[in-house]
């Protein structure tokens, strides 16, 4: 049975007299504050009620206000002492105030931010109960059918198989609509721009063909076109800044548009490490730094798309492991008759229990609905067919390295 709740008060509310000594023991602050006034005493709260002392008020009393933040919470009284013995004691129970308040929002915020951290805890519980309970429904269906429906089960693989292409498809279109948002951006508003300036040259034309020279003067002052030809020039050129930088970017994604294709093409897989690196960069930007350190390499025959599938894969895992800020590096080399290619990063590592486990299907460690635990496993396939192989090196707290090895030949 889950434990009663207790209902949290702010920590940084206001708190009264009463609520601050609550703690306190009053019965021996009282004799101390007799003491201190040289007899007897009251201590009364703003609203009047009292707390230590005796119980009748005083006939002329003399008082001095305790105070808590710059706030009067209350008055200490007495009949004989002097002024400077009234504000000693109030101080002193100020201070006695200051303490019991720190331990009050101490106390508050300790239950506020258990209470949060439980609530939490509850609602991972539930998404792992519902995440294990789909497992263990889905391994009784495989356990009843695996032996009769081995087809089937397999075009099922295939289906998932695309499903995670087309995943990480829409990973790159989300990040890649964003890049070329930008410079459709400020492409738009230049040509608006523009447009108020060709509008200013309107009156000027009416004014050429009457032979008005004197006209004319007046329109170029009163439309300021000196300014208006500058800057139609400068925005001429962003524009086309804006465009080529849309060029670039469809260019890069060229060779993420034919995933399936199966004809095979020689290349230079330095390029697709760029193209790759240009596609994501503006999803992983604001995370991580993305380093390059292409080596030399010789061309190789291969399905550049599926290669492509694999490094997005990688950068994209890369960028999801860094909690903070954090730095991917792609290092490639060409010795001994194989290709390398090394993406690592300052990430969160992998746990050495798990590094066994992360290319098999479905195993993933995000969180429920971050991912559906095939992108490594598709990674490992598409390197397999191409006669190499993927290693992993982690440390947990330190970084993963990912090391993509294909054959040259």
């Amino acid at each position: 049975m889950a434990p009663e709740a207790i209902e949290p008060r702010a920590f940084d509310r206001e708190y009264d007299l009463a609520e601050l000594l609550g703690g306190a023991p009053l019965a021996r602050l009282a004799p101390i504050l007799a003491d201190l006034l040289g007899g007897e005493c009251r201590l009364v709260s703003a609203s009047g009620q009292r707390l230590i002392g005796r119980a009748e008020p005083f006939a002329k009393p003399r008082r001095a206000p305790i105070r808590h933040d710059l706030e009067p919470l209350g008055f200490i009284e007495s009949e004989q002492a002097d002024e400077a013995r009234l504000a000693a004691a109030a101080g002193m129970v100020g201070l006695l105030l200051h303490l019991s308040a720190r331990y009050h929002m101490a106390a508050e915020l300790h239950i506020e931010t258990v209470q949060e951290d439980y609530a939490e805890l509850q609602r991972k519980h539930a998404a792992l109960q519902e995440s294990e309970a789909r497992y263990k429904a889905l391994s009784e269906r495989l356990e009843e059918r695996v032996r009769e429906q081995v087809d089937t089960i397999e075009a099922a693989q295939r289906q998932l198989y695309q499903a995670e292409k087309l995943a990480s498809i829409g990973q790159l279109a989300a990040g890649v609509a964003h890049e070329i948002n930008n410079p459709l951006g400020f492409i738009r508003s230049n040509l608006s721009t523009a447009q108020q300036y060709v509008r200013k040259l309107e009156p000027l034309a009416a004014s050429v063909k009457a032979g008005d020279a004197a006209q004319c003067q007046a329109v170029w002052k009163t439309g300021d076109l000196d300014f208006a030809l500058e800057d139609f020039a400068s925005l001429l050129r962003e524009s086309l800044d804006g465009a080529d930088r849309v060029t670039k970017i469809v260019a890069d994604l060229k060779g993420f548009s034919n995933v399936d294709k199966a004809e095979e093409e020689v290349v230079d897989l330095n390029d697709n490490i760029r193209f790759a690196a240009n596609v994501v960069a503006g999803q992983i930007k604001d995370k991580a730094d993305l380093v390059l350190e292409l080596g030399a390499l010789p061309k190789i025959l291969c399905l550049p798309g599926h290669l492509n599938q694999v490094l997005l894969n990688l950068l994209i895992n890369a960028a999801q492991a860094i909690r903070d800020r954090g730095r991917i590096t792609v290092q490639s080399s060409a010795a001994g008759g194989e290709i390398r290619v090394r993406v690592s990063d300052t990430g969160c590592g992998i746990p050495a229990g798990n590094l066994e486990r992360i290319f098999d299907p479905f195993f993933t460690t995000r969180e429920v609905g971050g991912g559906t635990g095939l992108g490594l496993t598709v990674s490992r396939d598409i390197v397999q067919a191409h006669g190499g192989r993927i290693e992993v090196e982690s440390r947990e707290g330190a970084g993963t390295t990912f090391t993509v090895i294909l054959p040259i030949d």
